[in-house]
């Protein structure tokens, strides 16, 4: 059975850091593309970043270019989200998302489709 912990969110004031974790359970890690996803209230679920397998191909969205960094750990079965310099817009419930590394592509890394495993969620806010 898989398991995907999220942790990390809380309560972050505008232009801090925050770090959110996943880890997962019950597959085999590397054969997994795994992305972060995050959804506002009253709005749809939007991608953030992902990370291939291997950790070497990363995508990110353009409302975190700059200032998001993902990142896995393959002892930990761990993937990581790092955002700076946080703005009001990142208030949202953070999803890690775990798609088979054959079915992740470039076309649709952004998309919720390949993903076959989700965690529940943290949830972020960000306070001026």
């Amino acid at each position: 059975q898989v398991h995907m912990v999220e942790s990390g969110g809380g309560l972050v004031q505008a232009g801090d850091s925050l770090t959110l974790s996943c880890v997962v359970s019950g597959l085999a890690f590397d054969n997994y593309a795994m992305a972060w996803f995050r959804q506002a209230a009253g709005k749809a679920r939007e991608f953030v970043v992902g990370i291939d397998g291997l950790g070497i191909r990363t995508s990110y969205a353009d409302s975190v270019k700059g200032r998001a960094t993902i990142s896995r750990d393959k002892a930990k079965n761990t993937v990581f989200l790092r955002l700076n310099t946080v703005t009001f817009e990142d208030t949202a419930v953070y999803y890690c998302a775990a798609g088979g590394k054959e079915s992740v592509t470039i076309v649709n890394v952004a998309t919720t489709s390949p993903y076959s495993y989700w965690g529940q969620g943290t949830q972020v806010t960000v306070s001026s």
